[in-house]
C-alpha cells in the first residue's frame, strides 16, 4: 500500500466505517491467505448450458476441489432481464437462466462439503422493473429508491453516489428504509441461507464505496471483492493503483478489489514483450499487489474482459492474447495477491493440467497473498522473480528469453515461455 495519502485514507476509512456494526476486514483478505479463487462461469454460460449451468458446475465440484481451489465465484443468482444476470429484476427470486434455486443450493452445498467456499455476484448499483422501467417487485420498492437524475425521469430519491448506468435504474443508496435495509435483508435472508460466505460487488464505480463496506459488514463476508474498473493509463500505473487503494480505504477495509493494474500490465507484456513494466521503481510488483497485496485479487481474464468458450467468443472487451494466457497464470499463480482462474480456460481451452500444476506449485511452496517477491529480471522479453513462501522458495520466469534460478532448484512445471521451480 502506498504510504502517504493511502495510510491517511485508510485511517479515515476505518473511522468512518466504525458507524457500521462489526466493521472488519474479511478473513480471506486479512493477509497471509492461501485462497485461490475460481470464476465459476463465463459470459455465455447461461446460453452455453441453458438453464442447467448449476448442474454442469456440480459435476465439476470434486475435480475443482482436487485442483486446489478454496473459493468459487457464482454468477448473479437473482431473476434478471438479461440472461447473464446483470440486470436484476426480482431480487428474492433465485430461479434464473443458470438454473433453479434448489439447484443453486445443491451445488453450493456440494462445494461446501469439499471445503470450498462460495462467493455470490452482487449487483446492487441498479435494478429494472418487472413489467416497465420502475415497477420493482419482490421486494416491492417505490420510485424513492431511484436516483433523481436517472434517465427514466421517474426517480424521487436523492442524487447518485457514483457514476450513472443507463442499462437500469440507478439505486439511491442514501435511502435507508427501502434500499439499504432491502439489500441487507436480501443478502442475509435470501442469499446467505443458500450457503454463500462471500461477496463480489459488480460495477462499484456506480455507487459510494462506503455502502459496499456497510453491506459486506452486515453480511459478515469472509471474502469480498469489488469490480472497480478504473480508466487505465499504461503510462501512469500509480494513478490506477491509487484509485484502487482509495476505494478499498473508503470501504473501511471491508472489501478488496480486482487488480486491474496488473491485468493491464500483463496484457501489454504478453502482447508486446514489455515485461519490464511488471517491476515498479521501488523494486516491487507494479500492480496493486505491490501496494496492498492482501486486498488485491488478480486475474488473467474474466467474463467481461476475455473470450469465453473459445478465442474471440464472449464479450472480449480487454483480452489477454489468447495463445499466452498460461504465461499470465504463471505470473498470478506464483505471486502475492489472491489469484483468480477463469472457468473456460480449464475446461473449454483444455488448460486444466497446466493450471493445476501451477496451483500445486503455489501450494507446495506455501505462497500466500502477502508473500515477499524478489524480482530478478524485468526486461524486454523476460520477467523472473523469486517468491518466498511459508515452506520453501518459488522461482518463476515468463517471456521468450531464457533464464534459470541456478543450482539447487527443482523444476515444477513449464510450458511455452514460462517455467516454475521450487527450492
Amino acid at each position: 500500500m502506498k504510504k502517504t495519502a493511502s495510510l491517511a485514507l485508510l485511517a479515515a476509512g476505518i473511522l468512518a466505517a466504525s458507524a457500521s456494526a462489526h466493521a472488519a476486514t474479511p478473513a480471506a483478505q486479512s493477509g497471509n491467505s492461501s485462497a485461490v479463487l475460481l470464476q465459476g462461469f463465463h459470459w455465455n454460460s447461461a446460453a452455453y448450458a441453458g438453464p442447467d449451468w448449476y448442474n454442469t458446475l456440480q459435476g465439476k465440484v470434486g475435480d475443482l476441489s482436487a485442483m486446489g481451489f478454496t473459493h468459487v465465484w457464482f454468477p448473479p443468482p437473482s431473476d434478471s432481464a438479461a440472461r447473464e444476470g446483470y440486470l436484476p429484476r426480482q431480487l428474492n427470486k433465485l430461479d434464473s437462466s443458470y438454473g433453479s434455486a434448489a439447484e443453486l443450493t445443491n451445488v453450493v452445498n456440494a462445494f461446501k462439503n469439499q471445503g470450498v467456499k462460495s462467493i455470490v455476484d452482487v449487483v446492487v448499483n441498479h435494478r429494472v422493473g418487472t413489467t416497465g422501467w420502475s415497477d420493482f417487485t419482490n421486494p416491492n420498492w417505490t420510485t424513492y429508491t431511484i436516483v433523481n437524475n436517472d434517465e427514466c425521469n421517474c426517480g424521487l430519491g436523492a442524487g447518485d453516489t457514483g457514476d450513472g448506468f443507463s442499462g437500469g435504474r440507478d439505486l439511491a443508496h442514501t435511502n435507508v428504509g427501502e434500499v439499504q435495509n432491502g439489500i441487507v435483508n436480501w443478502l442475509n435472508y435470501t442469499l446467505k441461507p443458500v450457503g454463500f460466505t462471500g461477496l463480489r460487488f459488480d460495477y462499484v464505480k456506480g455507487f459510494g464505496a462506503n455502502y459496499v463496506g456497510q453491506y459486506a459488514n452486515a453480511f459478515q463476508a469472509e471474502f469480498c471483492v469489488g469490480e472497480l474498473w478504473p480508466d487505465f493509463d499504461i503510462n501512469n500505473i500509480d494513478a490506477n493503483r491509487q484509485a484502487t487503494m482509495n476505494w478499498i480505504n473508503a470501504t473501511g477495509s471491508s472489501c478488496g478489489a480486482f487488480d486491474f493494474a496488473t491485468k493491464g500490465i500483463l496484457n501489454d507484456a504478453l502482447a508486446n514483450g514489455n515485461y519490464w513494466r511488471l517491476k515498479a521503481t521501488d523494486g516491487k510488483p507494479q500492480g496493486a499487489i505491490g501496494w496492498w497485496p492482501a486486498m488485491s485479487v488478480t486475474f488473467v481474464d474474466n467474463h467481461d474482459t476475455g473470450p469465453a468458450e473459445s478465442c474471440g467468443s464472449g464479450q472480449n472487451l480487454w483480452p489477454a492474447p489468447c495463445g499466452k494466457v498460461m504465461e499470465g497464470y504463471a505470473y498470478i499463480l506464483s505471486h502475492p495477491g489472491i489469484p483468480t482462474v477463469f472457468y473456460p480456460h480449464i475446461y473449454d481451452w483444455n488448460l486444466k493440467t497446466q493450471i493445476a500444476a501451477l496451483i500445486k506449485a503455489r501450494k507446495a511452496a506455501g505462497v500466500t497473498s502477502t508473500s515477499a517477491v524478489s524480482i530478478q529480471q524485468a526486461t524486454q522479453g523476460l520477467y523472473a522473480a523469486i517468491v518466498t513462501g511459508s515452506t520453501r522458495q518459488l522461482a518463476m520466469k515468463i517471456g521468450p528469453n531464457s533464464w534459470s534460478p541456478g543450482a539447487g532448484w527443482t523444476l515444477q512445471t513449464s510450458g511455452t515461455n514460462y517455467a516454475v521451480w521450487t527450492k
